[in-house]
């Protein structure tokens, strides 16, 4: 392998001249709720568990939507029974998301943070023979450092948007010095596939998306029966995963629509729950209750902001349709297959480029589903809510465009193992 670039260089000379910081920068975030005070040594790649014997393959997501994707995966890795799934992730979200779902077997650790001291002690302690970066994680000091140590690398579930490819062409030595390392990249997409090999990755598999094969989202039975006996037969419009500049699209979309349906029952999801006070201050003069306060609307309430974390399978379950975030602003869209699994008719705006193949599916089963305006919204709104039978057998579709999708995680599977039997690095 060359030397590294100078780009590389620099970051890895900062990195290590600001590791002294870090432990105030760790303090700064437990003040914010961004860090689990018990756990803060193993971002600094203290380990909090014992190395098991034998083989350890390594899984890391950033957040949230990376960790729940890897899940499926986690089940068709663990058949060898001497081999310990760890995965990392890097927010307390996630980690408490992944308390709930994984299985008992399955190890999690806080992902050190990217510094060659961190990275070092954390890959001396678990020693693992694979490393999978799950969507678009590239990490230079723990691709560098896993590298060196002749560790299986592996960008799996691989995301890159074009933004992101911009960016990386302005440093392309520094893009083909990391992905070079990477034994293999899978892609879900022909774009991402094709924008990895530009910039200088090796060996590129398209693989489609690991979350076409996810579970369907799960919801408690006793919060689903109290919700759905406290909307009772109201109608319900809901707008999940939105971004700052979307709730301002669906408010007068609520307000139209009242005027057909009187007690038409709204619900906002944000993407990011802490902003359920800013969305309530939003709805001024109409009734608004937070999920968040532990009450449930009632025959008064207009607008249900659904400020909490791991609950959308609730209001998928309760709507017929959804409008999907992300996509009214330049962010991309939020994950469509989550409410189309569920049989929830599919809605979002023409920014869906980070799920580019699954909007593209679910809008050609459904027939519909494209919206640029709050005009648009109300319209195609007003329409499934006219006809409830008619809105059924439009989800029904969705789920169908979504199972199209399927298979991601045989094929990661096999390049996987593949991987892990294939001869050594030279």
């Amino acid at each position: 392998m060359p030397s590294l670039p100078p780009g590389l260089l620099a970051y890895r000379a900062a990195s290590f001249l600001l590791a002294p910081a870090v432990p105030l920068l760790l303090r700064q975030r437990l003040l914010r709720g961004k860090e689990d005070p018990a756990r803060l040594g193993e971002r600094l790649g203290h380990p909090s568990l014992p190395r098991p014997d034998g083989e350890i393959i390594w899984i890391h997501g950033a957040s949230v939507g990376e960790c729940v994707a890897a899940l499926p995966l986690i089940e068709a890795l663990r058949g060898n029974l001497n081999r310990t799934i760890l995965i990392t992730s890097g927010t307390v979200t996630a980690a408490a998301v992944l308390a709930s779902r994984l299985p008992a077997c399955v190890l999690h650790q806080f992902a050190p943070l990217d510094t060659p001291g961190a990275v070092r002690r954390f890959l001396e302690h678990w020693r693992p023979k694979a490393a999978l970066f799950v969507d678009s994680e590239i990490w230079p000091n723990m691709v560098i450092e896993a590298h060196a140590r002749g560790v299986r690398l592996a960008l799996i579930n691989g995301r890159m948007s074009e933004r992101s490819y911009q960016g990386w062409q302005r440093a392309p030595r520094t893009a083909r010095a990391l992905l070079s390392r990477y034994d293999i990249c899978l892609a879900q997409d022909r774009e991402t596939a094709e924008r990895l090999r530009m910039l200088g990755a090796t060996r590129v598999e398209l693989t489609g998306s690991l979350k076409a094969d996810a579970a369907p989202l799960p919801a408690e039975p006793a919060k689903l029966e109290a919700l759905s006996n406290a909307i009772a037969r109201r109608p319900v419009l809901l707008a999940a995963q939105t971004h700052p500049g979307e709730d301002e699209t669906i408010l007068p979309v609520h307000d139209s629509l009242r005027r057909d349906y009187p007690d038409l029952l709204t619900i906002i999801a944000p993407r990011h729950p802490e902003r359920g006070a800013e969305i309530a201050m939003l709805c001024g003069t109409r009734h608004v209750v937070r999920r968040s306060t532990g009450i449930l609307p009632d025959a008064q309430t207009a607008i249900y902001v659904a400020d909490t974390m791991g609950e959308l399978g609730l209001f998928y379950r309760l709507a017929p349709f959804a409008f999907v975030g992300g996509s009214l602003i330049p962010h991309g869209g939020q994950n469509p297959l989550e409410p189309a699994r569920l049989g929830c008719v599919v809605l979002a705006g023409p920014h869906t480029e980070n799920f580019s193949d699954a909007y593209d599916a679910i809008f050609h089963a459904q027939g519909l589903g494209r919206v640029h305006s709050s005009t648009e919204i109300t319209n195609l709104a007003r329409r499934l809510l006219a006809d409830p039978a008619d809105a059924k057998a439009l989800g029904a579709l969705a789920d169908k465009g979504a199972e199209t999708l399927a298979g991601a995680v045989e094929k990661t599977r096999a390049a996987i193992e593949a991987l892990l039997v294939g001869h050594a690095r030279t």
